[in-house]
């Protein structure tokens, strides 16, 4: 019986080999993208985001740019989404990369969440020890 659960696992894994070797792949590329990328993302937060919110003035005097901008930093902050769920089961710093997805990306009631997340002790402390690395003044909440 144990025998051919053994075999049973080993057909799947050849079976499916090109699909676990991609998944590798990709995961792979993830867990690197994170890394080199989360700190200079948490850098670029201004220290009292979480106190004054403040209104552009890029999207005042240039609203066709202000538009595109926009739809890009919407799908990389959904692709950091995506990305940091996938890290909760692969390796990276899932998170993290989902609190930056989350801050990237524009939604309803985009800022409570925001706020009730940073709130989080660890979530915190690691974002102000990534800002530490960068030179950057810790978050004020």
């Amino acid at each position: 019986m144990e025998n051919q659960l053994i075999e049973n696992i080993q057909n799947l894994f050849s079976d499916y080999y090109d699909l676990f070797f991609w998944i590798g792949i990709i995961s792979s590329i993830i867990f690197l993208g994170s890394l080199l990328s989360i700190r200079w993302l948490v850098s670029l937060i201004p220290s009292d985001y979480f106190i004054n919110r403040k209104e552009s003035k890029f999207k005042l005097n240039y609203p066709a740019a202000w538009i595109v901008s926009i739809i890009i930093k919407n799908i990389f902050g959904y692709i950091l989404i995506l990305g940091g769920i996938l890290m909760l089961i692969l390796p990276g710093q899932g998170l993290i990369t989902i609190f930056i997805g989350l801050m990237l990306s524009n939604y309803p009631g985009k800022y409570k969440i925001e706020k009730k997340i940073i709130a989080t002790p660890k979530i915190l402390k690691s974002i102000n020890w990534l800002r530490k690395k960068s030179n950057e003044p810790p978050l004020i909440v």
